[in-house]
C-alpha cells in the first residue's frame, strides 16, 4: 500500500544542479545522480490515485505508481523490471523528456506533481549499477529477417522488440556511430553518450545488427533490402530543419540552421574524449549570438553557446511570455500545459526576448551578418492560419555574429530512400501509416518522428515498440508484441 500522507509530509525537490560556473566549463549532464533517501521520499509522494492519469499522460503507459512504490520500500530491482515492462530505454526518457506524465498526476490539480522523471532517471541509474541490464532471453529464431532505417530511439525500441520475439535484425545508421539524434542532437551536458554506449551492449548480446556509415537509398538501395528482409521499418526521424528563407539578409555568413551548430558541437566533444574540446566550424566562441525560436532546440544552442564562450546570447521567442502556473481555462487538468519552461541553459546566462519576430538579417558589408532587426509583433490566427503583424515603431537591432534558427522542424528529409520504396511525405513533411503501420508501400512500415513529425521522446519509443508489434504480426509470429499506441493516437487534449 502507498503511505497516504506522503504528499503531506514531504514538499516537491529535485537534486541540485552543478554550480554554474562549474557545469559550464565542462560537457557533463547538468544534474548529479541523486542520493537514494531523496528519491525515495518524492517517491512516497505518490498517492497510487484510483484513476492514475498519468498513465495518460504517457504514451508509453508506464507504470508509474508500482515502481514509485517499489522504490519507496527500496525494493530497487522489482522497480526496474517494472519500469523496463514498458520502456525500453528509461536512461533515455528520464533525462530528455518532459514529463507529460507529471503534467497529468493527479496530485498536481492541487499540489506539486511527483517528480516522475526523476524517480525514472534513478530507477535506471539503480538497473546499471547493481548490474541488472542485461541480455534478456530470446525466442527461437523464426527464420524472418527485419531491417530497421535509422537508430534514434523509435528504431532501436523496435528492434530490440522484434530480436526478443526470434526475429532477426539490422539496424542501418548512415552516421558513424548508432543513437540517431541522441547521439549527435542532443548535447552531453543533457545525454552523456556513455549511456547510449552502454544500452547498444544489450541489444547487440541479444542479437541486433548494426550497420553503419550506410546511406540507405545511395549505399543500399530500397530493392535490395526489399530481397534481403521480409520486412522493413523506416524510423529516420524529422530532421528537415524549418527556415525563413522570405527574411532578408537569410543567405549572409553566419546564419544557420540550429542543428547544424548542435552536430558540429557534440562531434567535438565526441572526438574530444577526455581531452579539451576544440573549436568547431560554426562555433559560438567570443561572439555576439542570436537563437531563434522558444523550445529544447534553442535552449540546447544556447547551453551550447554558454560553453564555447559566447560573448553574449539574445533568445528569440515569437510569443508572448507564457503564464507560471496552469492556465485552467485554457489547458484544463490532465492535457499538456502552455507554461513558462525556464532549462538549466536559462540559468547560465544569455537573455530571452518575447514577442518578437526578425526582420532582417542586417549585412556587416562584407557577406556576413553583424545583427538582426527585430520587431515586436502581435500573433493572432485567421482560418487557421497564423497571422504576424509587427508593431509599429518598436524596431531595433541586436548585434548578432551568430544566428541559429531553432524554429521547428518540417518533417523528415526528401531522400532517396522515400522514391525507390514509393512512398510520398505528406503535407506535414511526415510519412502516413495505415492502422497496421504499413505505408503505401506493402511490407515497408514507419515510426517515430518519420511518421508522426518532430515530437517527444516517449512517443518515439512507443510508436516503436507498436510497429514491432505490427510487423510481428505481419510475419506470423507466435503470440503478440505490447503496443502502447495505434497510428492514429494522439497526445491528451482538450476539447
Amino acid at each position: 500500500m502507498p503511505d497516504p500522507n506522503g504528499f503531506l509530509r514531504y514538499p516537491r525537490r529535485l537534486p541540485e544542479r552543478r554550480p554554474v560556473p562549474v557545469r559550464i566549463s565542462d560537457w557533463r549532464e547538468v544534474y548529479p545522480p541523486a542520493g537514494e533517501g531523496l528519491v525515495r521520499e518524492q517517491a512516497t509522494r505518490c498517492m497510487d490515485c484510483g484513476v492514475p492519469f498519468c498513465h495518460d499522460g504517457c504514451p508509453l503507459g508506464n507504470r508509474i505508481p508500482d515502481w514509485n512504490d517499489l522504490v519507496r520500500t527500496g525494493d530497487w530491482a522489482a522497480a526496474v523490471g517494472s519500469l523496463h515492462a514498458t520502456n525500453n530505454f528509461p536512461e533515455f526518457t528520464g533525462r530528455l523528456c518532459p514529463a507529460p506524465c507529471e503534467a497529468a498526476c493527479v496530485l498536481g490539480i492541487g499540489d506539486d506533481p511527483v517528480t516522475i522523471k526523476q524517480v525514472e532517471v534513478e530507477i535506471a541509474n539503480a538497473a546499471f549499477d547493481q548490474g541488472l541490464v542485461v541480455p534478456a532471453p530470446v525466442a527461437p529464431p523464426t527464420g524472418r529477417r527485419v531491417a530497421v532505417v535509422g537508430s534514434g530511439p523509435a528504431g532501436l525500441a523496435a528492434a530490440q522488440q522484434l530480436v526478443r520475439a526470434g526475429h532477426a535484425v539490422t539496424v542501418y545508421e548512415r552516421d558513424d556511430a548508432i543513437g540517431g539524434l541522441l547521439r549527435y542532437g542532443i548535447p552531453d551536458f543533457k545525454l552523456e553518450k556513455g549511456h547510449i554506449d552502454r544500452r547498444l551492449v544489450q541489444l547487440a548480446a541479444e542479437g541486433v545488427e548494426f550497420r553503419t556509415g550506410v546511406n540507405v537509398g545511395v549505399d543500399v538501395t530500397a530493392e535490395q533490402l526489399r530481397a534481403g528482409y521480409d520486412a522493413v521499418l523506416l524510423a529516420c526521424g524529422a530532421l528537415a530543419g524549418r527556415d525563413t528563407p522570405q527574411t532578408p539578409g537569410r543567405g549572409l555568413r553566419g546564419v544557420h540552421q540550429a542543428m547544424e551548430h548542435l552536430v558540429a558541437a557534440n562531434r567535438a566533444v565526441a572526438e574530444a574524449g577526455d581531452g579539451p574540446v576544440g573549436p568547431t566550424p560554426i562555433d559560438a566562441a567570443g561572439k555576439h549570438v542570436v537563437i531563434i525560436g522558444g523550445g529544447d532546440t534553442a535552449a540546447d544552442c544556447l547551453g551550447v553557446a554558454h560553453r564555447q564562450g559566447a560573448l553574449g546570447v539574445h533568445q528569440l521567442d515569437l510569443y508572448p511570455e507564457p503564464p507560471h502556473t496552469r492556465d485552467t481555462a485554457r489547458d484544463p487538468w490532465p492535457t499538456w500545459p502552455w507554461l513558462l519552461r525556464s532549462y538549466p541553459a536559462h540559468e547560465e546566462g544569455g537573455q530571452r526576448v518575447f514577442a518578437v519576430a526578425v526582420q532582417e538579417f542586417v549585412d556587416d558589408g562584407t557577406g556576413g551578418v553583424r545583427a538582426v532587426r527585430i520587431a515586436e509583433v502581435t500573433v493572432t490566427k485567421r482560418d487557421g492560419q497564423r497571422i504576424v503583424t509587427p508593431v509599429p515603431g518598436s524596431e531595433r537591432e541586436l548585434p548578432a555574429d551568430l544566428v541559429l534558427l531553432a524554429i521547428g522542424f518540417e518533417g523528415t528529409e526528401e531522400q532517396p530512400l522515400l522514391a525507390q520504396f514509393g512512398v510520398t511525405r505528406n503535407t506535414r513533411g511526415a510519412v502516413d501509416a495505415r492502422p497496421d503501420w504499413q505505408t503505401d508501400a506493402d511490407g515497408v512500415f514507419v515510426a517515430g518522428d518519420m511518421h508522426r513529425g518532430a515530437s517527444l521522446i516517449v512517443w518515439a519509443i512507443a510508436e516503436g515498440r507498436a510497429a514491432a508489434a505490427a510487423i510481428h504480426a505481419h510475419l506470423g509470429g507466435a503470440g503478440t508484441l505490447p503496443a502502447p499506441v495505434t497510428a492514429s493516437t494522439r497526445p491528451l487534449a482538450a476539447r
